[in-house]
């Protein structure tokens, strides 16, 4: 049983949730489209306010530190223009967020108006987003991370604004490494194993049998498709599709990186690992019971807070290189507006106002979330506050990965689903990485050439055994 530790930020920053969940929460979806559209027809029905009013909706609502920044800045955003801001919460996991979105969307519904976009969604979701280029001035856009830019422009139009940058990374116990001769964090995947084992060993002698050398994230979720990718990626295995969304996956490299991992499961990392989500490897750590872990970039404020037990004894670094070099999967989210939207350029006012420079600062201030903006990695404000932040610029520079979100466009969470059952087959054994791989490579040939299938059946249908 996974024990939550209060006052812990969202970890999850994958956009996509474990397929299968209980059915109880599928009713969030309808519930809350019933409020949107009660809210839209009374806007029909109602006289016009003087105040434009605009609807947001945001998938980080449901965190309560979260929440109060945003009503922060949304306050200030009426203060500087008069327009009033409505704040819509999404359902908590991100399968739902997505799928809800998707039905909004879709559905044509004029409420909401600006929509949270996760890092992964703008090829989803692009199709029914405003191009934010009309209202955004050219060298203000230039100011962001270009490859954020590239992902967010879905056949030349900017459907989202970046607003906030997240990556995988290496989180290690300083202390420890010192304490069994170590000068410095892995630089490859093979001395990390080594690390691992030595430092699992030494710990599990003093008495702590539960103590392990590496956590991860390996449930048949979105969080494994991140693990995953960055394992085969750092090896030259692709990214599972190329541009013109042919599979890459059945290739020696990859395999190689699937068997690498699955030799990890039991032997530096626990049996459970492969049931592990962002939560799972975030409270092993917090017990002590772990050297390394790869997490998000926004676990460090947490483990820096003051109530954290190792708050001045870990760092973080880059995740170990393979033969091909490092790989960090991109998370992140931005803000986009609905084409359906009634008020397109008070909107578009809000997004630029919620990704600017002075808000991404303020930020900054009391979160983990990295900048978009390039200039703000060299801003002493910024990164006094954030020393690690000279990292992720480099880790995001040298090793970015973006999953196939682009390539695969609607497609995304069916490419996705498949994939991570596959790497979770591999490594709980139930088939060997280089069958795995032939047959992920035929699934997702098949997958490529279909027509995408709408959100609820492209999200919501069943885990691996179901399938087969």
């Amino acid at each position: 049983m996974r024990r939550h530790i209060v006052g812990q930020p969202r970890l999850l920053k994958c956009g996509l949730d474990r397929v299968s969940q209980p059915p109880w929460r599928f009713s969030l979806v309808g519930i809350c489209l019933f409020a949107l559209l009660q809210a839209e027809a009374c806007n029909h029905t109602n006289p016009p306010a003087a105040t434009t009013t605009l609807t947001l909706i945001d998938q980080s609502w449901v965190d309560k530190d979260t929440r109060g920044r945003l009503n922060e800045q949304l306050a200030r955003f009426t203060s500087q223009t008069g327009i009033q801001v409505q704040v819509l919460p999404g359902p908590e996991a991100a399968v739902e967020q997505l799928a809800t979105w998707r039905k909004l969307l879709e559905s044509g519904a004029e409420v909401p108006d600006v929509y949270a976009i996760d890092v992964i969604w703008p090829g989803i979701l692009a199709e029914n987003l405003v191009d934010l280029k009309p209202y955004i001035p050219p060298q203000e856009i230039a100011e962001y991370l270009p490859e954020l830019i590239a992902n967010d422009t879905i056949d030349g139009r900017l459907v989202a604004l970046p607003a906030a940058l997240s990556e995988g990374l290496l989180f290690y116990r300083e202390d420890l490494l010192r304490e069994y001769g170590y000068r410095a964090p892995p630089k490859t995947w093979n001395e990390l194993e080594v690390m691992a084992k030595r430092i699992q060993a030494g710990e599990r002698a003093k008495g702590n049998k539960d103590f392990w050398g590496y956590v991860w994230q390996g449930a048949p979720s979105e969080a494994l498709t991140c693990n995953a990718l960055e394992w085969q990626v750092s090896e030259g295995g692709g990214t599972v599709l190329d541009e013109n969304g042919a599979p890459t996956v059945n290739n020696p490299r990859t395999i190689h990186a699937w068997e690498r991992a699955a030799r990890w499961v039991g032997s530096i990392s626990p049996p459970g690992v492969i049931a592990y989500k962002e939560w799972d490897s975030f409270n092993v750590w917090q017990a002590g019971n772990a050297a390394f872990m790869r997490t998000w970039t926004s676990a460090y404020t947490a483990f820096r807070a003051g109530h954290s037990p190792f708050k001045d004894r870990f760092a973080v670094a880059s995740l170990p290189q393979g033969g091909a070099g490092r790989a960090a999967t991109v998370g992140g989210n931005g803000y986009g507006v609905s084409r359906h939207s009634r008020h397109p350029s008070e909107a578009a006012m809000l997004v630029r106002f919620l990704c600017s420079r002075a808000e991404q600062i303020r930020r900054s201030r009391n979160s983990a979330e990295p900048p978009t903006i390039a200039q703000l990695y060299q801003d002493p404000e910024v990164l006094s506050g954030n020393p690690h932040y000279g990292l992720v610029l480099e880790v995001f520079r040298q090793g970015a990965t973006l999953r196939p979100s682009r390539a695969a466009g609607s497609r995304y969470p069916d490419v996705s689903r498949a994939y991570f059952e596959t790497v979770h087959d591999v490594l709980s054994r139930k088939r060997s990485a280089s069958q795995a791989a032939a047959e992920l490579q035929d699934e997702l040939l098949r997958m490529m050439k279909t027509p995408a299938t709408s959100p609820t059946a492209s999200l919501y249908q069943g885990t691996t055994a179901s399938r087969r």
